[in-house]
């Protein structure tokens, strides 16, 4: 499972112009899930983003976790994190977790969020196409990757 996390002022997720989630001050995480993940990886994944210490205490340093200041999160999946690029120039996608998979360990992940303290956890559509609109604060980009941390 890989994450691409934006520690965000503001960020929210649109389908046919409309707003289907949205957060303020937290994180913007794209969610990929590849055919090997299973809930361990969700696990590890959403145990680390809660308390990944990326926001700023009262001296301006990066010292705080998410449970720490009441972050929000909207998680948006994209199959796309988890692409092949090696081999020509399409990449391929048969990485990515089939579809029904996929769904099951997105909405996991979202509830462990929850259940690890997280109070709003807002997500995107699964599947659709979406536009993601973010406000990066910081800017503070982190990828994180679950095999590299179990």
């Amino acid at each position: 499972m890989k994450a691409v996390l934006q520690r965000v002022t503001r960020a929210s997720v649109s389908v046919d112009g409309s707003v289907r989630g949205s957060c303020t001050k937290g994180f913007l995480i794209l969610l990929g899930v590849a055919r090997e993940d299973s809930e361990r990886d969700a696990d590890v994944l959403a145990a680390k983003i809660a308390n990944l210490r990326v926001f700023e205490d009262e001296n301006g340093k990066m010292n705080l976790s998410p449970l720490d200041i009441g972050a929000e999160m909207l998680v948006v999946s994209q199959f796309t994190l988890c692409a092949d690029c090696s081999h020509g120039r399409r990449p391929s996608f048969t990485p990515a977790a089939p579809p029904e998979d996929a769904r099951r360990l997105y909405l996991y992940f979202t509830e462990k969020l929850k259940q690890l303290g997280i109070k709003r956890v807002e997500t995107g559509v699964f599947g659709a196409d979406m536009q993601v609109e973010l406000l990066n604060d910081g800017p503070v980009t982190i990828l994180l990757d679950s095999a590299e941390l179990k």
